[in-house]
């Protein structure tokens, strides 16, 4: 699993030590993320599948760049343990929202939160 977005090493510690557990890995050094967006994932919760393939984006509304995809059924990673963000209005997976989350399996980005296994 990459994830460009990680502040420090004793944060990717922490993802490596966890990566088999699937639990919820948090560095002791962590900041509280800032809400519009959180730069880095020093609190992850890891092997968290899509229900769909998403696009994940540079920003929480639809118009902003995709930067790679999160394959359906394929675990990635949610920074900010889960909490979602309020950002550009979308359908997706049956469901329309304002919620975003931010994370990925491949590339670290803003990605529809009704698309997501949380």
């Amino acid at each position: 699993m990459k994830l460009k977005s990680l502040g420090s090493a004793l944060t990717t510690a922490a993802l490596v030590g966890t990566a088999l557990t699937g639990v919820v890995a948090t560095a002791g050094t962590a900041t509280a993320a800032a809400a519009n967006p959180p730069q880095n994932c020093s609190s992850v919760i890891i092997n968290v599948p899509a229900k769909e393939t998403v696009n994940v984006r540079t920003a929480p509304r639809t118009s902003a760049t995709a930067i790679g995809i999160w394959a359906k059924n394929k675990k990635g990673a949610l920074c900010n343990t889960g909490k979602a963000y309020k950002g550009g209005s979308y359908k997706a997976c049956g469901k329309t929202s304002t919620m975003w989350l931010y994370g990925g399996d491949k590339s670290t980005g803003w990605v529809p939160a009704t698309c997501i296994s949380w």
